[in-house]
């Protein structure tokens, strides 16, 4: 029986020994374009080594990362949640990205783009399981396929949009010159031109017994058409299967992958070019392409996560930022990290406003437990860390600090470790904080001595906020200690909201106002189950 066929591939990239890391490839440019998320590209250098900071899971943002980065972690993006700016200028390069992504044709090509891309990779993370090198080859030739159509198009895309950011503009102007240079022009094309000529590959194959016959197409008849002809004519109707499906594996058999091998030798000019293509090109990847590909994925999984805040009326902003800090204000801001658990259940998300101006530093916020004050401390922090990083944040309208660090302090469960008690470990974890801290630098600190008694708490904590206010911090202070609220000019007393006729119905909202003096005996109610709620579960019991 004869057959004629075509020798080509399948999909993915790689030809043998070709390395998938995007994140090394020849091609930098020496001037221009080079990052669409560093102004300066230096800035982005040791970002791939960087650590989760102390303070993400005081933030909750541990939580906020992981839902960003859940469907993307072939791009490695947490580095870059990790590494705050520190320049106005670099955070207002970023704000103009993501102006230019808001446009809807922006942010279209930008995701098919990527889809390209990863397509690309797909193929490249495929290919590594392939056995055979004819095989392998013919993969990364689809490969460069993909990524010279992924470049074109952007290219092409980009020229014809109105983009106002200086990191778009500069990342068009280089694609317009990459697209156009020799390298990748000469790549383009024998792409094209080995595709075809591999297209154009014909061969017999001669079955007779256990013995395969592979020769050079004749013109010799289909058979296999003429036996389907044939048979046709008994076909009463479909016929129910009962075979049992199986998955289509990009891998040859041994048989075919002999097939192929002769049907090389047959055509040594076709498959000696595909061979010495794919020693020439194995780079073939531009590492500002391939930079791009993985650094816009930042903006993608953020502007995603808004999205969907955004869609149930929860509002965001462009921050104004400071550095030194010349006043704060925020309006109808929200804990991001709540939001993203109240939200998908329908839940109620409770917005706050608040300020500092003048020589205002400090945030004390007391009130009853479950008021919201937490809520409130990890939202003021999120807030400086999202501005930081040069992204919209939660709210009507926001003027924000940009910090040198940000440093929390929780209550921690006692360490055994350390063979120190509880109150000894916040006395030298707050001692550690005051030692780096700067005037630069924002302070969260949460129910902070609440071990020890209120006489020591009231002691401990003034010393502490002393030295706070001496290194003029910027900050928020959650306590049971109401005195803490009046110490200076520069505290602000934020108290947490319950609803009038009903002491026990909290409404989640902090204003500015006087501490009632009611923080600690709240406190001690609630430790000893004597608060308005649980007495009346008692006398209706």
């Amino acid at each position: 029986m004869t057959n004629s066929s075509q020798a080509g591939s399948g999909s993915p990239f790689s030809a043998d020994g070709a390395s998938a890391d995007v994140k090394s490839r020849r091609g930098v440019s020496e001037a221009g374009f080079q990052s669409i998320l560093f102004e300066q590209p230096a800035a982005g250098a040791g970002v791939d080594g960087l650590q989760e900071p102390d303070f993400f899971a005081d933030l909750n943002l541990d939580q906020v990362l992981e839902r960003m980065t859940a469907g993307r972690k072939q791009y490695e993006l947490k580095p870059f949640f990790y590494a705050p700016l520190h320049d106005v200028s670099a955070v207002r390069y970023r704000h103009e990205v993501l102006r230019d992504l808001e446009q809807p044709g922006v942010l279209e090509s930008v995701t098919r783009f990527a889809e390209t891309m990863r397509r690309m990779r797909e193929h490249l993370a495929e290919v590594q399981k392939l056995r055979y090198p004819l095989q392998k080859q013919a993969w990364f030739l689809d490969a460069v396929e993909i990524y010279c159509e992924a470049v074109c198009s952007l290219a092409e895309e980009l020229g014809g949009l109105d983009v106002a950011s200086r990191g778009f503009q500069g990342l068009r102007d280089y694609l317009a010159g990459y697209a156009a240079a020799g390298r990748f022009t000469s790549l383009a094309a024998q792409t094209r031109a080995l595709k075809e000529a591999l297209a154009g590959v014909r061969y017999a194959i001669r079955i007779h017994g256990a013995r395969v016959t592979v020769s050079n197409y004749e013109g010799e008849p289909d058979y296999s058409a003429e036996v389907v002809e044939t048979f046709a004519k008994f076909k009463q109707g479909a016929a129910t299967s009962y075979l049992a499906r199986l998955r289509d594996s990009a891998d040859m058999n041994d048989v075919e992958a002999q097939i192929l091998d002769r049907v090389a030798r047959l055509n040594p000019d076709v498959f000696g070019a595909l061979a010495g293509y794919c020693g020439r090109y194995r780079d073939y990847l531009d590492i500002t392409v391939g930079r791009f590909d993985r650094e816009v994925q930042f903006y993608l999984a953020y502007l995603e996560l808004i999205g969907r805040f955004q869609a149930a009326s929860l509002p965001f902003c462009y921050p104004r930022v400071c550095a030194p800090a010349t006043g704060i204000a925020v309006e109808e801001t929200f804990d991001l990290a709540l939001a993203a658990k109240l939200v998908p259940e329908g839940g109620t998300v409770v917005g706050n406003d608040f300020y500092l101006e003048g020589p205002e530093r400090i945030f004390v916020v007391t009130g009853p437990n479950n008021g919201g004050k937490t809520t409130f401390a990890r939202m003021f922090g999120q807030l400086h860390f999202l501005a930081a990083l040069g992204l919209p944040v939660p709210g009507k309208s926001a003027r924000l600090f940009l910090p040198d660090r940000i440093y929390t302090h929780f209550e921690r469960e006692e360490n055994i470790e350390t063979l120190r008690g509880k109150f000894e470990d916040e006395l030298v974890r707050v001692h550690e904080i005051l030692e780096r801290a700067t005037s630069q630098s924002v302070l969260v600190m949460n129910e902070s001595f609440t071990s020890t008694s209120l006489t020591d708490a009231l002691f401990v904590g003034t010393e502490v906020m002393r030295r706070v206010l001496e290194l003029g911090l910027l900050g928020v202070y959650v306590t049971f200690v109401d005195e803490m609220a009046s110490l200076s000019e520069a505290t602000v007393s934020m108290v947490s909201q319950v609803v009038p006729e009903n002491p026990a119905q909290r409404t989640f909202k902090l204003v500015r106002k006087p501490a009632d003096g009611l923080a600690y005996a709240a406190a001690i109610a609630d430790k000893y189950g004597l608060t308005y709620q649980r007495l009346m579960e008692r006398i209706g019991s």
